[in-house]
């Protein structure tokens, strides 16, 4: 049987883009990109909008299957390709992991990655609006304090094992010098991002030291 191509829509230095080709390369599941740019003809455009109406990337398709959302893409991949060791079934196990998807979805993507935007991607010397970048910076800070408590007592976020828990997280904590965002009160968040650098067929992405 020929297997699917699967064919991933990304855009140049997405943090969101990276995590699915960060877990794609270490499953070791060939794929293809295709490049996007962040101009209204691009990702707004109705072409684009037909895959996905947030008009947003990542965007994975397989064969006639569209799937967008990373947090979505990391689900449908662990489940296709990584069987029960990155996402199990199991009830609470899932919650487990699926707590620290929402932990990236709101913290790290409202706060890591919106100073991150603020801060290295700004206009000349348009000044920062302090009122979001505080509120970004206090998000920041309150999901890499909660990452600390628990990998100051587990090796993992989730389990005892890495899951796609890593794969959401992992990305704009590793990116912290672009939101010049100082790790050193994180010293268990450190050694958490070497491990996950260590993990075979680890992919990295311009800005990740």
């Amino acid at each position: 049987m020929t297997e699917i191509p699967l064919i991933l829509h990304v855009a140049p230095r997405s943090g969101n883009c990276h995590k699915v080709e960060l877990f794609l390369s270490i499953l070791g599941v060939p794929y293809r990109t295709a490049t996007h740019d962040y101009t209204p003809a691009d990702l707004k455009s109705q072409a684009f909008r037909a895959k996905n109406p947030r008009g947003q990337v990542p965007v994975l398709e397989i064969g006639d299957n569209v799937i967008w959302d990373s947090q979505a893409i990391l689900v449908y991949l662990a489940r296709a390709h990584g069987g029960e060791g990155w996402l199990p079934s199991d009830a609470a196990a899932m919650a487990e992991v699926m707590q620290w998807l929402a932990l990236s979805a709101n913290e790290h993507l409202f706060g890591l990655a919106q100073v991150r935007i603020m801060r290295r991607y700004r206009h000349g010397n348009e000044p920062l609006v302090l009122t979001v970048l505080e509120r970004a910076l206090a998000l920041a800070a309150r999901g890499l304090e909660t990452m600390e408590r628990r990998l100051a007592r587990a090796p993992w976020l989730a389990l005892d094992r890495p899951t796609i828990a890593e794969m959401a997280c992992f990305t704009y904590p590793a990116l912290h010098r672009e939101a010049e965002i100082d790790l050193a009160p994180y010293p268990a968040t450190r050694a958490w991002l070497g491990r996950v650098r260590a993990l075979p067929g680890f992919k990295t992405m311009e800005g990740i030291d």
